[in-house]
């Protein structure tokens, strides 16, 4: 018996298939079910490329700049606070 291999799906083909859902007008179930791909999984797609998106650098649309700035500042903030609190947690470890 041989095993059922699953295809190996290409950034192309997420690319493509985000693409749809901004420019089709159809619904992203619809679009799931045509390409083959759970609607989670396409809605995963999308998210991710929408915010490799916004995080890929300055925008000339200033709306879009301000959200990517917005984004990238709020990754910043919570890097910062695991940082302060990884340093409380190493000082109060080394005085023991």
């Amino acid at each position: 018996m041989s095993k059922n291999k699953r295809p190996v799906i290409t950034d192309d083909f997420k690319k493509e298939a985000v693409r749809l859902i901004v420019t089709s007008g159809r619904t992203i179930s619809q679009i799931a079910a045509d390409l083959g791909v759970g609607l989670s999984t396409l809605t995963r797609w999308k998210r991710q490329f929408h915010e490799a998106d916004l995080l890929a650098g300055p925008h000339e649309d200033v709306t879009k700049e301000l959200v990517r700035l917005r984004k990238e500042n709020e990754i910043l903030r919570q890097e910062r606070e695991i940082l302060k609190r990884a340093a409380t947690f190493f000082a109060k470890e080394g005085s023991r």
